[in-house]
């Protein structure tokens, strides 16, 4: 066990003798920001101090009583601070030992099995078949790939899956554009669609139908092709993203399977429906909305959220116990008439189902200057554009190195740069900086794990240790709190530390003993690297 594991079962052992009504209570440790305080603390003392009606010094007191003894092959030393905080300073080879952890678990290091295996869904892009994949597409497919690895590497069953919306009227116009474009109406002119797509690609679609059709006049046969011509597009798009799909779901299923009216006509049923203005409007002010709203309108239309409503429940009735959608932040108000709707329906569902992970608005700068035009699309920059101009690896590491909710700006110029200024690059550059010092080595790095460990004494490289030891926590955090960007936070921070180490001290001295034991917290920091990078869907590069 790693020493905050130890740590972790000794203070329940306490809390047991001293304080058993609280023998549950969850304990954290906390990294102190000044390293004078120690290598961990905790707060545990406060947080019991209004349940147990004591000061919080004296339940820090009586637990470090009960510690010292039982800690002392981990511990060198406990010490109550201000309030009632303990900071806890370790024994060197407890700090240490992490290495030989992750040599011995390789790419396993930082994954768990999960307690309950929940079967969950991660459904994200979800694009219209209008066009190419814009970088919000991106930042959605980066996004939900990542969560599903955390969630994978915690245990969980995952199911990553595409939610096509080929109903209604964009596609319509989508396939409008095309048929205009094919009888020789340019955007703009008269004749052109008054919502008609403006991109090449609806004159790269024409062409291809009048090649491979030949007549233009049957505007479903134009609506078909086009839609999979766009799909097609966008797998290419997905592919050369690294982003791959478990299952592909239609919108239009919804309506040929009936799913839509069954939804509908269970609302009525249960009552949570009412007629006015010649619409049919659903109560979700019964559920937490600030006002009803139109599910079905005048003209017998159904409004968006009403399919969407029908579509989760296939996602409750195939037995996805936990739903994540990740979806652009302008589907905020989706979030209360969705969850209105499947708990109007009165089948079960829990509340809160679904989770949603909403991200903001990309904006892509070049220059100086924000870059809002490609041409092949016609209005915005695309996936394809930022992949050609600085690779997949960049394009997927930043687009998940800040929250979801907040907006990011892509910085083209900052991608390409070979500097510590940009992350991706000063995180794969440690990986590959490690690979180069053992490849000048030339031993057998599978000895590594076996090398005593004592000679590793120095403030930067026990340091470097201990933020090694914090990685299995740091994604279990993630992919509970749903934050990939907490990995790429955490990469940034460790190849930092690896660097001030290794332009701080030599590696390859003649001393056997410490040259293999460096070598070995420099295998484990790679090993680390590695394995964040993974859950990013990026590669750890042995040459750079």
């Amino acid at each position: 066990m790693d020493a905050k594991t130890q740590l972790t079962a000794l203070f329940r052992e306490a809390l047991r003798e001293i304080a058993p009504q609280a023998a549950d209570t969850e304990i954290h440790f906390e990294r102190p920001r000044d390293a004078a305080h120690g290598d961990l603390a905790t707060n545990i003392a406060m947080q019991l101090a209004r349940q147990l009606k004591r000061n919080p010094r004296l339940i820090a007191d009586a637990l470090l009583d009960y510690l010292r003894p039982k800690a002392a092959n981990t511990v060198e030393s406990l010490e109550v601070a201000g309030a009632g905080f303990i900071n806890i300073r370790l024994k060197q080879a407890s700090k240490t030992q992490i290495v030989r952890q992750i040599l011995d678990a390789g790419a396993g290091f930082g994954r768990a099995k999960a307690e309950k295996v929940q079967k969950t869904q991660i459904e994200f892009v979800s694009a219209n078949p209008t066009g190419p994949l814009h970088v919000g597409h991106g930042r959605q497919a980066a996004l939900g790939d990542a969560l599903a690895a955390l969630l994978e590497s915690q245990g969980h069953e995952v199911t990553r899956e595409f939610y096509y919306n080929d109903a209604g009227a964009q596609i319509q116009n989508l396939a409008l554009s095309v048929q205009a474009r094919a009888n020789g109406i340019e955007p703009g002119g008269a004749g052109w669609p008054a919502d008609g797509y403006a991109g090449d690609y609806i004159g790269e679609i024409a062409e291809s139908f009048a090649a491979q059709k030949g007549i233009l006049s049957d505007l479903d046969a134009v609506r078909q092709f086009a839609v999979a011509f766009l799909r097609k597009e966008q797998d290419i798009d997905l592919q050369k993203f690294g982003v791959k799909f478990d299952s592909y779901y239609l919108e239009s299923s919804l309506y040929t399977d009936g799913k839509v009216d069954a939804a509908v006509q269970c609302l009525v049923a249960n009552g949570r429906t009412y007629e006015k203005d010649g619409a049919l409007w659903l109560r979700t002010t019964d559920f937490g909305d600030d006002k009803d709203r139109v599910m079905r309108k005048s003209d017998g239309s159904f409004t968006y959220f009403v399919p969407d409503v029908a579509y989760h429940v296939t996602k409750w009735q195939r037995g996805f116990v936990k739903v994540i959608d990740v979806q652009g932040a302008d589907h905020h108000s989706t979030v209360t008439r969705v969850r209105a709707g499947l708990q109007a329906l009165g089948i079960g569902i829990p509340q809160g189902y679904p989770d949603y992970v909403l991200h903001s608005l990309v904006k892509v700068m070049r220059g100086g200057a924000e870059v809002k035009i490609s041409k092949r699309a016609g209005s915005y920059v695309t996936l394809r554009d930022l992949i050609d101009w600085v690779g997949r690896d960049a394009v997927r590491f930043f687009l998940v190195s800040r929250k979801a909710d907040t907006e990011f700006t892509f910085d083209i110029d900052l991608a390409l740069e070979k500097s510590e200024e940009n992350p991706v690059y000063y995180v794969q550059y440690a990986h590959a900086r490690v690979c180069s010092m053992l490849a000048q080595w030339g031993g057998d790095p599978a000895r590594l794990a076996q090398v005593e460990l004592g000679s590793l004494k120095g403030e930067k490289e026990l340091a470097l240790a201990q933020r090694l030891a914090e990685f299995p926590a740091m994604v279990s955090a993630a992919a509970e709190e749903l934050a990939p960007h907490a990995v790429a936070f955490y990469l940034r921070t460790l190849a930092g530390e690896f660097h001030s180490y290794y332009n701080a001290e030599r590696i390859l001295v003649e001393d056997e003993a410490l040259r293999e034991a460096r070598l070995a917290l420099c295998a484990a920091a790679r090993q680390t690297l590695a394995n964040g990078l993974a859950l990013l869907g990026v590669s750890a590069p042995e040459k750079m």
